[in-house]
Formats: structure tokens, sequence, C-alpha cells
């Protein structure tokens, strides 16, 4: 029942990722319920992702290519941001990172709720032709180091963040900001899971399961996706988002 459980929410999370976004709101949380410890069940939820992130890279390629001269910086500075985001997750414990679950959860949903309304706002902010200027070449590296550093530590909410960055960063090709997001998330999730791994912090029994079941979900969904609005797939989300870190609020604090 446990796996059957944990290919389900993989298969449902894989799914909602091709779809709107958010599939870790659901397999993070049935990895807990599966008896995951908790650190242990965020890195392998980050395992579970990153073949979509992947997956998504090459399918975005064509849109990636022109901003080449980007990708090495973008790459560095995932995989640093990445590394000790994850070196971070394996100094907390297991009691610590319980405590912060409910936080994180919150700001990963207020994020999916309001991203699209926060890229519009940054995106409106950063027009006009010294909008990359403005913000500065270094700031505009240590705002993506940051956001790499809590993609490694954690996972949700993580491609809305990078979107929420492209805009900043002056892009507006929304295919090229959603390829470079993929690209960027890839790296962070391949570092963070290669440090993971050296410590034997991924459940990969039950984090397996998941991938395979977000693997199907996610082409399932893709060559459906013309039955199911995305927005209705979107407010699905947020409802379970709420109620679920209303739920782990009560677990915690209650």
């Amino acid at each position: 029942m446990t796996f059957i459980l944990l290919f389900a929410a993989g298969v449902l999370g894989g799914a909602i990722n091709s779809l709107a976004g958010g599939g870790s709101f659901v397999m993070f949380p049935a990895l807990l319920f599966a008896g995951v410890p908790p650190v242990l069940a965020n890195a392998s939820n980050t395992y579970a992702c990153l073949p979509g992130y992947m997956s998504g890279t090459v399918g975005y390629w064509k849109h990636i290519a022109p901003y080449r001269d980007k990708l090495i910086a973008y790459a560095v500075i995932g995989l640093i941001g990445g590394y000790l985001g994850a070196e971070t997750l394996m100094r907390t414990s297991d009691a610590q990172f319980s405590a912060i679950i409910p936080w994180l959860m919150a700001f990963a949903v207020t994020v999916y709720v309001f991203g699209q309304r926060i890229n519009r706002w940054v995106r409106g902010w950063s027009s006009g032709a010294r909008h990359a200027a403005r913000a500065g070449a270094l700031g505009l590296a240590l705002v993506l180091l940051a956001i790499s550093f809590y993609g490694g530590f954690f996972n949700a909410g993580l491609g809305i963040i990078l979107l929420a960055y492209l805009a900043l960063a002056g892009f507006e090709d929304v295919h090229a900001m959603n390829g470079l997001k993929l690209f960027i998330s890839a790296l962070v999730s391949v570092t963070a899971v290669a440090r993971f791994a050296a410590t034997g912090s991924i459940a990969w029994v039950e984090g397996s399961v998941a991938l395979a079941g977000a693997v199907v979900g996610g082409f399932a969904a893709a060559y459906f996706s013309h039955l199911v609005p995305a927005k209705v797939i979107r407010g699905f989300v947020i409802v379970y988002g709420v109620g679920l870190t209303a739920y782990f609020f009560w677990t915690t604090y209650g």
C-alpha cells in the first residue's frame, strides 16, 4: 500500500508539474506520510523531481540556445547555491526541519498563489533599456545564488521564484524563461542530489517509486493536456497547498 501511495503521488505530482507546477506539494507530503524521516523525505523529493527538470531542459533547448552565453554563469551559480543549500539541509536535524516545514510550505504556497502577479510586477519594474543595469550584474548573481540555495534546501516553489528572477534579469520570451528555469532547476537539483547521495540521505526505494510515478504522470499529462485546463489544476494545487500548510502548522504547533 505504501508503494501504491507513493506511485500514485508521483503520477499526480508529475502531472501537476507538467500542467501547472507545484508537484512537490504532493510528493513531499506523501513521502512523509509513508514514514520517511523529514530530511530524507525532502532530499528524496528533490531526487524524484530531477528527471522532470532534465527532460524539460532538453525539450526547451531550442529556446535556451540563443542565451548560451549566460549558461555557464547560471550553471556555476546554480551548482554552488544548490550545494550550499543541500549542505545546510544535511546539517539540519529532523526535529529542526520538522519545525520549519510549515513555514517553508507557507512560503512556497504564497509564492505559488501570487507568482503570476509577482512576475508581472517584477517585469514592469524592470522594464526599459536599463532594467538589467539597474539591478546590477553582481546583485543579480547574488539573488540567483540565494534562490539556488533555497532550491538545494527545499525544492517546492523553486520554478516560480526562478521565473520572477528571470523577469528581473530582463527576459521577456516566456519559452526561454521556462527553459532557463528548468535548466537552473536541473543543475541545482543535480548537485543537491549528489550531496544527499554521498551521505546516504535519500530513501532510494521510496524516492524511486515516486520518481517512476512522476515520469508516468508527466508524460500522460503532456499527452492529455488539452483535456484539463491549467487553471483548474492550478486551483486544485492552491486549495490543496493551503490545506496542507494548515495541517502542518496544526500538527507542529497545535
